[in-house]
């Protein structure tokens, strides 16, 4: 599984993938997090508000560090 937090690098976009980190090793999720910070990247997922996450390739969450929750829907579990 790959995951894409998207965002300009901030500290929020820091802290969503430290937490997709976190669940998924919690959860035995085997999940490559790579942060992109590229605006022309960004702007393809056409993200209006950061700290945005893409799963596989599709935008699954936008605007807000994620909850553990969502995180774990995010992961599949």
């Amino acid at each position: 599984m790959r995951i894409e937090v998207l965002g300009t690098g901030c500290k929020k976009c820091d802290n969503t993938a430290d937490a997709i980190r976190e669940v998924a090793s919690e959860l035995g999720v085997d999940a490559e997090v790579e942060k992109v910070t590229d605006p022309q990247v960004i702007m393809q997922y056409q993200v209006m508000s950061t700290p945005a996450v893409a799963v596989d390739g599709q935008l699954r969450h936008s605007g807000s560090v994620p909850t553990r929750e969502t995180i774990t829907d995010l992961l599949g579990q």
